[in-house]
């Protein structure tokens, strides 16, 4: 089966502003487009619902009511329990308030397992840890490849490692790492895992029961909603950490690491994250199935287009001698966030691809320890461009010709 690009663009009012007409966007990686969904609930909610959630008048009501629905539409989708998934302003300030919980909950001595292939907010949080006397151990990255090899993680732990910190996929090197094997052998040595997932749930909402991690991490304003980190806990650890909210929401995992308020206009919006994905498995699929049934069919029709676009583009990089592209070269192991290594400054190499009418970015990314593990200058950075299965052919082809004309 394979995705309606014209059902799936009619879903992004992006795609209909004049302003942005002829314009191709490659730096997904950083922001997404919204869906419809999303900005007609987040605009209903403003217009009809903002007022305090949770109070006994229907407005109140109404709003309360919708919040409720995108943690349990999205828990659903994820295969966890609703308990399990909670808001906050971001996935950044998600793992801060994590990281602040571990540092209480473990013992000097004790110790964590961080990487070198992080965007920097799931790993600056946990290396911190150290000025408490936690032992930081970083699994590193291969320097030609960018890889991660389970192989090293398996000599780097024993009784001491409580938590083992890595992303479902890095914002530079592209390469889907697997979640399920590293989390087994860290269950095994008998430490928890935490996943970043922000580059890797724009690209299909991943089954987190199934995958076994003890945390994730993903940012909805680059899964096509609103600007909220989303962040899954088993219970098992959520009751073993420290409560980083007030007193008297401790015992609600969903507020137990929310140390404000949430955006109660952005997590009532979340649900139209769930719409669209629902919308998408209606249009493909004539049978009924069960949210985490429908969410994994539409993870598969979104990664098979992402994988057919992507392929010309890396073939494209791979036949060129004159930069570097990182992470694997076939489009099937890979997220479609590609970044190449110039060899010299990304930012005005981007600036010039503007001329064509291509939006993408040059950088470090937040990811300098990444850059800095491969030999490549954080200050010069690298150009990415990065797309998803809105994305056409059409616009890679213009993105390749604008390509040919600035490198």
């Amino acid at each position: 089966m394979t995705l309606d690009l014209d059902f799936v663009r009619a879903q992004f009012p992006a795609f209909e502003e004049p302003s942005l007409d002829g314009w191709a966007f490659f730096e997904n990686a950083g922001g997404s487009y919204m869906c419809r969904p999303v900005y007609d609930r987040l605009t209903r909610f403003y217009r009809e619902r903002k007022v305090q959630p949770y109070a006994p008048y229907p407005a109140s009501e109404a709003g309360g009511a919708e919040m409720d629905e995108a943690r349990a539409r999205l828990a659903a989708m994820m295969g966890i329990d609703t308990q399990d998934l909670s808001f906050g302003p971001s996935t950044t300030a998600n793992t801060y308030a994590l990281a602040q919980a571990v540092r209480a909950w473990l013992k000097p001595g004790e110790a964590i397992i961080v990487t070198n292939q992080d965007h920097e907010a799931n790993t600056g949080p946990w290396r911190r840890l150290a000025e408490a006397g936690i032992e930081v151990r970083e699994w590193q990255i291969d320097p030609a490849t960018g890889h991660l090899d389970p192989e090293r993680l398996e000599e780097m732990l024993d009784e001491s490692v409580r938590l083992v910190c890595f992303p479902h996929c890095s914002n530079v090197v592209g390469e889907i790492n697997p979640v399920s094997e590293i989390t087994a052998i860290a269950h095994a040595a008998g430490a928890f895992t935490c996943v970043d997932g922000v580059s890797y749930a724009p690209h299909g909402i991943p089954n987190v029961g199934d995958l076994g991690a003890d945390i994730y991490l993903f940012s909805a304003y680059k899964t096509y909603g609103p600007h909220q980190g989303i962040m899954a806990i088993r219970p098992a650890l959520a009751r073993e950490l420290p409560n980083q909210a007030h007193y008297f929401n401790g015992e609600t995992l969903y507020k137990r690491f929310t140390p404000a308020g949430p955006d109660h206009a952005q997590v009532a919006a979340c649900a139209g994250m769930a719409d669209y994905i629902d919308a998408l498995y209606a249009h493909h699929h004539d049978a009924p199935a069960d949210p985490a049934t429908r969410a994994a069919a539409v993870h598969d029709l979104m990664r098979a287009q992402e994988v057919t676009t992507l392929a010309p583009l890396l073939d494209y990089l791979g036949n060129r001698n004159d930069l570097r592209l990182l992470g694997p070269a076939t489009a099937a192991s890979r997220a479609p966030t590609v970044a190449v290594d110039l060899n010299r400054a990304a930012e005005p190499v981007a600036r010039q691809l503007a001329a064509h009418k291509v939006m993408a970015g040059g950088g470090d990314f937040y990811a300098v320890r990444a850059l800095q593990a491969q030999g490549i200058d954080p200050a010069k950075g690298v150009l990415r461009l990065s797309f998803t299965h809105y994305t056409t052919p059409a616009e890679v082809t213009q993105l390749i010709t604008a390509l040919d004309q600035v490198l």
